[in-house]
């Protein structure tokens, strides 16, 4: 009788789970896992919304899991620690794994081997499934170099031949009577309640695929046109389940239908696994800008200005409304992200560190590859160069362009509900009498900007110029 752990992750899923799919046709008992780890919950990347989200997932996992004739087995502690014990206990001769990129899932996993490999040869087997393709190794420039620029690296993707998907067993075997399932830990023993936003999407592999199942049939079509639209439902709102493993990225692009939304929202999807593929490859991006000229930029520290941007109180209402949409709802709009990145480090001149460590406490779909990516992207200061104009936002005509009915604003930051259109953008250009008619008075009902935009740009320019040089000297 052979015996399989199959220790989930940030997996939590049972369709296209190659692992578990494996596990099943190699060994008569399977024993699912998952481990709470304090390093992940409360470290450096901690947030009170993921962790909600989390035991929300694992709590679906559990019931499909006994649906199907298993159930979910929960430890707590160090992962080698807990596989060895387990291992030990049930006498496996092998644990199963979805492959993830990270440098501490990678110094995880090896830790874990080696562990394993003491222990009567238990064999420590990765699958794919975290990503779309099987392998980041696969990739790479016609010159053997790694990418560093999206196009090319994009091309390259498209052309790497898929995996098929994992079929979903009908009955998984029953867990040994010898192995004690236990209950899911409440969200106060696992997490700061008081951290929380109100409004979050429910986690889990069902909820999942319900959205996913609604945005493939109803709103890809639209993609193209809709997904820069601050106020309307024009994007997936699949990150999240994305980065909990909650959904397939492979068995999404399955699923895509053929047509001008479907590939821009695939393009979107290769953008995710590029950041994976260049923190796989450059780990070090994770504390340190990739472009080395700028890792000795004189940044501000004014933490007056910092807590501002994270409260939506900086005068600037795409901004603002932006900031408070995250705080509300743990997400946030994707054309959005570009604005407030922008704004912090080209406006404010504020560390991007601290606009990635204040995502990673409250996105739900919080990932360290893909956030730090797109702060270094906004910042210009990673992979994907481009001219620096070209990502220096002006907050006003960005809402404008992406909010032209207000909308967005004036749902989330409603001290503006009756500013005329005219002047939503610019609130502080308002006359008197349309302020006391608006219940708006700039500097008391609502902040007046913190910075002059046009001033702080070309602040910003002269930042990046003698940043670089004084780096080359």
């Amino acid at each position: 009788m052979k015996t399989i752990i199959v220790w989930f992750r940030n997996d939590l899923r049972l369709h296209d789970h190659p692992a578990m799919t494996t596990a099943i046709k190699d060994a008569d008992t399977i024993i699912p896992l998952f481990i709470f780890n304090n390093d992940i919950l409360k470290g450096r990347h901690g947030s009170a919304n993921r962790n909600r989200f989390l035991l929300e997932s694992l709590e679906d996992l559990k019931k499909q899991l006994q649906v199907k004739g298993s159930d979910l087995v929960i430890r707590y502690g160090k992962a080698e620690e807990e596989l060895h014990k387990l291992a030990t206990a049930v006498g496996a001769e092998a644990v199963y794994y979805t492959a993830d990129y990270t440098s501490y899932a990678i110094q995880r996993d090896k830790t874990v081997k080696a562990d394993l490999a003491k222990q009567n040869g238990v064999i420590f087997r990765g699958f794919p499934g975290r990503l779309a393709i099987s392998s980041l190794d696969a990739l790479h420039t016609k010159a053997g170099t790694t990418h560093k620029i999206f196009s090319p690296f994009f091309r390259n993707w498209l052309e790497v031949q898929r995996r098929p998907v994992a079929t979903l067993p009908l009955q998984f075997p029953n867990l040994p009577t010898s192995v004690a399932p236990e209950a899911l830990p409440s969200l106060e023993t696992i997490t700061d309640t008081m951290a929380l936003s109100p409004d979050v999407l429910k986690g889990g592999e069902s909820a999942g695929r319900t959205r996913l199942k609604n945005f493939i049939k109803n709103d890809v079509v639209h993609y193209r046109e809709t997904n820069n639209i601050l106020a309307i439902a024009g994007t997936s709102r699949l990150s999240s389940y994305l980065h909990f493993g909650c959904i397939s990225p492979l068995e999404i692009e399955t699923m895509l239908p053929q047509n001008e939304g479907a590939d821009a929202w695939r393009r979107q999807l290769a953008w995710r696994e590029f950041y994976h593929y260049i923190i796989f490859n450059f780990p070090a991006n994770a504390k340190q800008e990739f472009q080395e000229r700028y890792r000795t930029l004189d940044w501000g520290h004014d933490k007056t200005l910092l807590a501002a941007w994270q409260d939506g109180q900086t005068g600037y209402p795409v901004v603002d409304a932006s900031m408070r949409q995250l705080l509300q709802e743990g997400w946030m709009h994707n054309r959005a992200r570009l604005i407030v990145g922008s704004f912090l480090t080209k406006d404010l001149w504020l560390d991007w560190r601290h606009g990635e460590q204040h995502f990673m406490r409250w996105l739900i779909d919080g990932d360290e590859a893909n956030n730090n990516g797109n702060w270094q992207w906004i910042a210009s200061v990673g992979v994907d160069p481009a001219p620096l104009f070209r990502r220096m936002y002006n907050p006003a005509s960005q809402q404008k362009n992406y909010d032209p009915n207000g909308d967005y604003v004036r749902k989330f930051v409603p001290e503006l509900k009756d500013v005329p259109d005219k002047y939503l953008s610019q609130p502080w250009t308002m006359p008197e009498a349309i302020q006391i008619a608006s219940k708006c008075l700039i500097g008391k009902d609502y902040p007046a900007p913190i910075v002059d935009h046009a001033k702080a740009r070309l602040e910003a320019f002269e930042h990046y110029r003698t940043g670089s040089q004084g780096n080359k000297a």
